[in-house]
């Protein structure tokens, strides 16, 4: 899966104005997730601010705070997208769509426990293996498992540029390996 984060910053002279052009906006982007079938419990709201803009120079107001000329309003959602084959179309509809900031993707596993899982069998049995070769070596009888930790993680999917090359070719997307690990310390008697 892949998590992409995208909105809509909009500016007018009015923070009211600010806010109703915003959400025009957003409706658009969000029935462009709904056309690109993204089901709305992969789309949420990550951010919503609204803040002033202020005028470039001081210098008509000396030792005075520069005048507020408008206000800005900016909206992002976070959208998870399964499949990672549709994540660039996605972009390209959300762009379409009048998404006109994009805060980046990441990429996961959707379903990592069965994944998690592999890892931790391997992870115990390369330990009874090394368990085993040193007992053998020390001439001593492996005894039983006296206790397991586990320690450690998988490292978070990291973040991926997105840039958009050109208006005509489609977005592509390089997902990568995302790798999981499991760290098993194992103790025997």
């Amino acid at each position: 899966l892949a998590n992409v984060s995208a909105g809509v910053v909009t500016e007018a002279a009015r923070a009211a104005d600010a806010v109703c052009a915003n959400a025009d906006a957003m409706q658009k982007v969000i029935a462009a997730l709904d056309a690109a079938g993204i089901e709305r419990k992969f789309v949420q709201t990550s951010r919503f601010d609204v803040s002033p803009v202020y005028a470039d120079s001081v210098s008509a107001r000396p030792g005075r705070m520069p005048a507020i000329i408008g206000y800005r309003v900016a909206n992002q959602v976070g959208v998870e997208v399964r499949g990672v084959d549709r994540v660039g179309g996605v972009i390209d509809a959300l762009v379409a769509a009048g998404a006109n900031e994009l805060g980046g993707v990441s990429f996961g596993i959707a379903e990592p426990a069965p994944l998690l899982d592999e890892a931790r069998k391997r992870a115990i049995a390369d330990a009874r293996r090394r368990a085993e070769l040193f007992a053998k070596e020390a001439g001593v009888a492996l005894g039983r498992v006296v206790r397991i930790d586990e320690t450690g993680g998988a490292p978070g999917p990291g973040p991926v540029a997105y840039r958009r090359e050109a208006a005509a070719a489609p977005t592509s997307m390089a997902p990568g390996q995302v790798d999981l690990e499991a760290n098993e310390s194992v103790t025997w008697s």
